[in-house]
Protein backbone atom coordinates (compact mmCIF):
# COMPACT_ATOMS: atom_id res chain seq x y z
CA UNK A 1 0.00 0.00 0.00
CA UNK A 2 2.76 1.93 -0.74
CA UNK A 3 2.03 2.68 -3.97
CA UNK A 4 -0.23 1.19 -6.19
CA UNK A 5 1.22 -2.78 -6.63
CA UNK A 6 -1.38 -4.13 -4.66
CA UNK A 7 -4.28 -2.09 -7.33
CA UNK A 8 -2.87 -3.45 -10.22
CA UNK A 9 -2.43 -7.12 -8.84
CA UNK A 10 -6.30 -6.67 -7.97
CA UNK A 11 -6.80 -6.03 -11.67
CA UNK A 12 -4.27 -8.81 -12.87
CA UNK A 13 -5.88 -11.67 -10.56
CA UNK A 14 -9.69 -10.57 -10.96
CA UNK A 15 -9.89 -9.79 -14.09
CA UNK A 16 -7.61 -11.19 -15.72
CA UNK A 17 -5.60 -8.31 -16.98
CA UNK A 18 -1.56 -8.82 -17.96
CA UNK A 19 0.60 -6.05 -16.28
CA UNK A 20 0.82 -3.70 -18.64
CA UNK A 21 -3.12 -3.81 -19.06
CA UNK A 22 -3.57 -3.83 -15.28
CA UNK A 23 -1.41 -0.89 -15.24
CA UNK A 24 -2.92 1.02 -17.78
CA UNK A 25 -6.56 0.73 -16.29
CA UNK A 26 -5.42 1.60 -12.56
CA UNK A 27 -3.46 4.57 -14.06
CA UNK A 28 -6.92 5.74 -15.71
CA UNK A 29 -9.25 5.28 -12.68
CA UNK A 30 -6.20 6.88 -10.62
CA UNK A 31 -5.73 10.18 -13.22
CA UNK A 32 -2.31 9.22 -13.16
CA UNK A 33 0.40 8.14 -15.59
CA UNK A 34 1.19 4.26 -15.38
CA UNK A 35 5.08 5.76 -14.10
CA UNK A 36 3.18 7.77 -11.23
CA UNK A 37 1.80 4.36 -10.07
CA UNK A 38 5.42 3.58 -8.52
CA UNK A 39 6.28 6.64 -6.74
CA UNK A 40 5.38 6.69 -3.02
CA UNK A 41 5.02 10.00 -2.69
CA UNK A 42 2.11 10.23 -5.51
CA UNK A 43 0.38 7.57 -4.45
CA UNK A 44 0.25 8.72 -0.85
CA UNK A 45 -1.50 11.08 -2.18
CA UNK A 46 -3.80 10.23 -4.24
CA UNK A 47 -4.46 7.32 -2.07
CA UNK A 48 -5.43 9.40 1.02
CA UNK A 49 -7.71 11.85 -1.27
CA UNK A 50 -9.53 8.48 -2.64
CA UNK A 51 -9.64 6.57 0.51
CA UNK A 52 -7.88 3.87 -0.37
CA UNK A 53 -5.78 3.27 2.66
CA UNK A 54 -2.02 3.96 2.90
CA UNK A 55 0.46 2.72 5.74
CA UNK A 56 1.46 5.23 7.80
CA UNK A 57 3.68 5.50 10.74
CA UNK A 58 0.35 5.69 13.47
CA UNK A 59 -2.85 5.07 11.97
CA UNK A 60 -4.20 7.28 15.40
CA UNK A 61 -2.35 10.54 13.06
CA UNK A 62 -4.94 10.35 10.69
CA UNK A 63 -7.93 9.90 12.32
CA UNK A 64 -9.92 10.87 9.20
CA UNK A 65 -8.86 8.28 6.68
CA UNK A 66 -10.00 5.49 5.42
CA UNK A 67 -8.53 2.21 7.11
CA UNK A 68 -9.44 -1.51 6.73
CA UNK A 69 -13.00 -2.41 5.13
CA UNK A 70 -13.59 1.32 4.32
CA UNK A 71 -10.62 1.36 2.30
CA UNK A 72 -11.58 -1.98 0.51
CA UNK A 73 -15.37 -0.30 -0.34
CA UNK A 74 -13.41 2.51 -1.77
CA UNK A 75 -11.14 0.27 -4.23
CA UNK A 76 -14.37 -1.71 -5.03
CA UNK A 77 -15.74 1.82 -5.96
CA UNK A 78 -12.66 3.48 -7.81
CA UNK A 79 -11.59 0.71 -9.88
CA UNK A 80 -15.36 -0.52 -10.68
CA UNK A 81 -14.71 -4.16 -9.80
CA UNK A 82 -16.09 -6.06 -6.79
CA UNK A 83 -13.98 -6.94 -3.80
CA UNK A 84 -14.75 -10.22 -1.94
CA UNK A 85 -14.58 -8.64 1.81
CA UNK A 86 -16.57 -6.40 0.31
CA UNK A 87 -19.16 -8.60 -0.37
CA UNK A 88 -19.26 -10.67 2.70
CA UNK A 89 -19.36 -7.62 4.76
CA UNK A 90 -22.72 -6.67 3.26
CA UNK A 91 -23.63 -10.07 3.55
CA UNK A 92 -23.63 -10.28 7.30
CA UNK A 93 -24.58 -7.09 7.88
CA UNK A 94 -27.98 -7.63 6.22
CA UNK A 95 -27.92 -10.82 7.96
CA UNK A 96 -30.54 -13.36 7.85
CA UNK A 97 -33.58 -12.08 8.93
CA UNK A 98 -33.35 -9.36 6.66
CA UNK A 99 -32.51 -11.36 3.50
CA UNK A 100 -36.30 -13.24 3.87
CA UNK A 101 -35.19 -16.03 6.04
Amino acid sequence: MRAAGDLVGRMEMTQGMRLPEAKAYVAEKLGVSPADLSDPVIMHEIREKLGLGRITTFEISHPTQAVAIESKFNVEEVLGVPVNSVRRFEERRIGPARRGR
